[in-house]
This record gives structure tokens, C-alpha cells and sequence, in this order.
């Protein structure tokens, strides 16, 4: 029934999620996607094992890009700027917490990108004949993600 206390708790929704970037806080954004974290598998096999197969071990960790997408408003180039600052392996890097909110705002989920940049960014298309809003599309490369 309506307003009784659930037995069990239910999952929480992805729609409610706020961003910061360096000293920005809460950066709205439409979508975050490429939170994803993949350990290498090194295959060894010791010349005295009798056994006729490897043995797996976890070797280095890879990150994937974190995609990130946000409308575009006027006198806003942030991105843009950090993306220009890219010169011959120079570039500000940056702390980006991304936190997915529960209901009454609060973070519950917090994933930390360590040392992220931007590696591209992708300006919105233009459709005569569109009635969606202007979105850019900003892709970060990063050396850690932590989640808590």
C-alpha cells in the first residue's frame, strides 16, 4: 500500500547524479557512461608443474574512458579550455567524483576518476528540422577509478 514502510529496500535510480571536476561542484550533466574497471590476466605455467595447463594471475588494471554528455550554454567553454591546455604531453589533470544521489540528495555512491584529462570532445549536430537541445560530449581518460 501506499506510504508503508518497504520490508526490503529497492535498488536505487540512476537519474539523480551530480559531478565535479577540480574545483567545479555539481556539474549537471544528461548521461555518464564507462565507469569500467578490468584487471589483465597473465597466464604462467611453472616449467616443473605436472599439471598440462596455466595458472591465471591478475596483472595490471585497465580503465575505460569515462564518457560524459551536457548541454551547451552560452559563454560556458570549460570543456573546451581544459581540452586546448593539451600540448606536448602538458595538460592540467584533474580529480572528477561523480556521486549518484539517493532521495533526499545525498551521495550514496561515489566513484572517484584519479588524474583524469580529456582525450576528446565531440560538439553537438545541427538539425534545421531537430527540437532537441544542444548537447556536447566530452570523453576523459583517467588513471584510477575508486568507488565508495
Amino acid at each position: 500500500m501506499a506510504g508503508e514502510k518497504q520490508e526490503t529496500p529497492w535498488p536505487l535510480p540512476k537519474f539523480r547524479f551530480s559531478v565535479d571536476i577540480g574545483g567545479q561542484t555539481d556539474i549537471g550533466f544528461q548521461e555518464v557512461s564507462g565507469l569500467d574497471a578490468e584487471t589483465q590476466i597473465i597466464e604462467y605455467r611453472s616449467g616443473n608443474s605436472g599439471a598440462f595447463s596455466t595458472v591465471k594471475m591478475p596483472g595490471i588494471a585497465k580503465y575505460s574512458n569515462v564518457t560524459m554528455k551536457r548541454g551547451i550554454f552560452i559563454d560556458d567553454s570549460t570543456f573546451w579550455d581544459w581540452y586546448s591546455q593539451i600540448t606536448m604531453n602538458t595538460i592540467e589533470r584533474q580529480t572528477v567524483i561523480i556521486k549518484l544521489l539517493d532521495e533526499q540528495g545525498s551521495p550514496a555512491v561515489t566513484w572517484t576518476l584519479a588524474n583524469a584529462w580529456p582525450t576528446k570532445i565531440t560538439a553537438t549536430d545541427l538539425k534545421s528540422d531537430g527540437n532537441e537541445v544542444a548537447v556536447d560530449t566530452i570523453e576523459i581518460a583517467h588513471e584510477g577509478l575508486t568507488i565508495s
